[in-house]
């Protein structure tokens, strides 16, 4: 067993005066909510004790590459109550007996045996562990180990800002908190539940109550997310946040896919031309992240760079499972049961034999994640366009905070972000997008952008010729490369007749699939941004702009939507139009087909396109 720091006698006439942790390294009683001055000055005090101090690491702990694991996450429970669509199916995942679960008191029996061994940071995990009952009385539990300088919690953040104030004064010292949109009915679409204000609820909490920084971790995804970078940047700009941007990763269940994968280096560029002055912090010793700062922000970003730039030459970490397996690597599939040595009554000396065994055979690197990589094909660039979801007028966001509180005023709803509400001081939360229409006021858009009627300009310039065939009648796709760049405009509608029943249940939003009105738009923007990968012989545009709204009428008991795309370049987007307006109409099927399958879909139709050699269309 590894020696301690210190002496007993030493760390005795040390606790006289202060608390002390087992390295004898002295801090002061304080609360995370409290900082000061003298905080600060304590904790480096203790910091430089512990380096004048230290002791051999436990052989127990340390690989055959020499990395000494001081880290230990421990998986408090196997449920969630989120369906995050990079994490598990819509189903769920099936759950282990009770029965295999570890204990409260196995629990904290490991945790107390690799703290003595040289562990001084333990993060608790799941699923979701703050939906575990006792989750307050085991991280009190854990307060009282000698030598634990740090007790951490990854959380979506549901049900942080009812439980932070308890947890806090239980001792815990470290924040991580799930959000990968910022715009609410995104983040219903991409959990599968709702929830975003509780979220935001618990982000406000945990900076209430002091913790700095809190991080925000943001799993990038291409194709729905990676347009809102600079928005969660931004947000760093007067809060004390960490955001952290995750590579989207493979686990079981989430469908994974190379192409979803937006890497650090694409990230970091995105981030570039907004703020040329963004400057690289030093990295901390075994860290995952790669930290960056505007300069004059209070936050700061970080990338957790697994996929496209390991970090396992430096990694420090282990995990216990839900069920008390001991994982050496998160990519490997090697585990360890400590629960059934520990259950058949194995004594410390040979848990460390079994655990020291284990570290001993973790590998270099997780080398069957890295060659999968190395086996797929480059990503494609990143779309980005201006948040399809914000008030017409409003220009990218760089004074993030100034625009938050209208970003979804209008006939979206009364729905504010929940952080413009607590930081701009307005009132409570509301639904963030309804769909509702009261039956003595007109349809209400999804969109505050009014619809000018299109004007009529003549028969525009047409071809009798093909273009998306050669000589011989073969498909071939056209040549943009010797067309000039120009600004391309096109709007496109389609209609879905649902029928009284239908109609009815979507205009109250009584679907038990949830808002339809929302999940179509949703779908409309995402389907313009893959047209090029729907539609064989389209080319792959760079969209600055997207837009679907949806209108509910009444007297066809019909909803009707138009889409509006823009770009700059060589070639149109009236097939980027036209997709989004198909497919937020096919989705309004899908979300009412368990309703009525007497629904009609029509009325898809090109309303207007600017740009090009072939002159403007306007339908008349």
């Amino acid at each position: 067993m590894a020696a301690r720091p210190v002496s007993r006698m030493l760390q005795r006439v040390l606790r006289s005066s202060v608390r002390s942790c087992s390295s004898g390294a002295p801090v002061t009683q304080h609360r995370p909510g409290e900082p000061s001055q003298t905080a600060v000055e304590e904790l480096s005090r203790r910091r430089q004790f512990l380096r004048e101090h230290a002791a051999p690491f436990s052989a127990f702990l340390t690989d055959s590459f020499g990395r000494q694991h001081s880290y230990l996450r421990i998986s408090l429970t196997e449920k969630c109550n989120l369906r995050c669509q990079y994490c598990m199916p819509e189903e769920g995942v099936p759950l282990t007996p009770k029965a295999d679960l570890l204990t409260t008191e196995e629990i904290l029996t490991l945790a107390r045996l690799f703290v003595k061994e040289g562990v001084d940071k333990i993060r608790l995990t799941g699923g979701e562990p703050l939906i575990r009952p006792d989750v307050v009385d085991i991280v009190a539990q854990l307060h009282r180990l000698e030598g634990l300088r740090t007790i951490g919690i990854t959380t979506n953040g549901i049900n942080l800002a009812r439980l932070l104030p308890q947890l806090q004064k239980a001792g815990l010292s470290a924040i991580n908190i799930s959000l990968d949109t910022l715009v609410p009915a995104k983040f219903e679409f991409i959990v599968r539940r709702k929830g975003f204000h509780k979220v935001m609820e618990g982000i406000h909490k945990a900076i209430e109550l002091g913790y700095s920084p809190v991080k925000v971790n943001c799993v990038v995804m291409r194709g729905l997310n990676e347009d809102e970078l600079l928005d969660f940047v931004a947000l760093t700009e007067g809060l004390p946040l960490d955001v952290r941007f995750i590579e989207y990763m493979p686990f079981d269940g989430n469908k994974w896919n190379f192409k979803k994968m937006v890497s650090y280096k694409e990230m970091l560029e995105t981030l570039r031309q907004q703020w040329p002055e963004l400057e690289k912090l030093p990295e901390e010793e075994s860290s995952t992240a790669k930290a960056f700062k505007v300069p004059g922000f209070r936050g700061q970003v970080s990338f957790i760079t697994s996929m496209s730039e390991h970090f396992c030459g430096t990694c420090n970490r282990l995990r216990i499972t839900a069920d008390g397996n001991l994982k050496v690597c998160l990519f490997g599939n090697s585990e360890v049961s400590l629960r059934d040595h520990l259950r058949a009554g194995a004594s410390e000396e040979e848990l460390l034999q079994i655990i020291g065994a284990a570290v001993g055979r973790k590998k270099r690197q997780h080398a069957e994640l890295l060659l999968m990589l190395q086996d797929s094909p480059p990503a494609i660039p990143s779309i980005s366009f201006q948040d399809p979801f914000r008030v017409q007028g409003i220009g990218h966001r760089v004074s993030f905070f100034n625009q938050m509180a209208t970003l979804w005023k209008g006939c979206r709803g009364p729905w504010t972000s929940l952080l413009a509400q607590r930081w701009l001081g307005s009132g409570p939360p509301q639904r963030h997008c309804s769909s509702r229409l009261d039956s003595d006021t007109n349809p209400k858009c999804l969109s505050a952008v009014s619809r000018a009627p299109a004007t009529p300009s003549g028969p525009p310039p047409t071809s009798d010729q093909l273009t998306h065939v050669d000589a011989e009648g073969r498909a071939a796709m056209v040549d943009v490369g010797g067309k000039p760049d120009t600004e391309r405009l096109a709007v496109a509608s389609a209609v879905v007749l649902l029928g009284p029943v239908a109609f009815k249940l979507v205009q109250k939003n009584q679907l038990k699939k949830g808002d339809a009105l929302v999940v179509a738009q949703l779908a409309g923007v995402q389907a313009a941004k893959q047209t090029s990968q729907l539609i064989p012989l389209c080319h792959h545009v760079a969209l600055s702009h997207v837009e679907v709204q949806l209108e509910l009428d009444s007297t066809r008991h019909a909803v009707g939507i138009q889409a509006s795309c823009r770009a700059r370049g060589p070639t149109g987007v009236e097939m980027e139009a036209l997709t989004a307006a198909a497919v937020a109409a096919l989705t309004l099927y899908d979300m009412c087909k368990a309703v009525s399958r007497d629904i009609v879909l029509g009325e898809i139709k090109l309303i207007s396109k600017t740009g090009g050699q072939r002159g403007d269309f306007h339908r008349t």
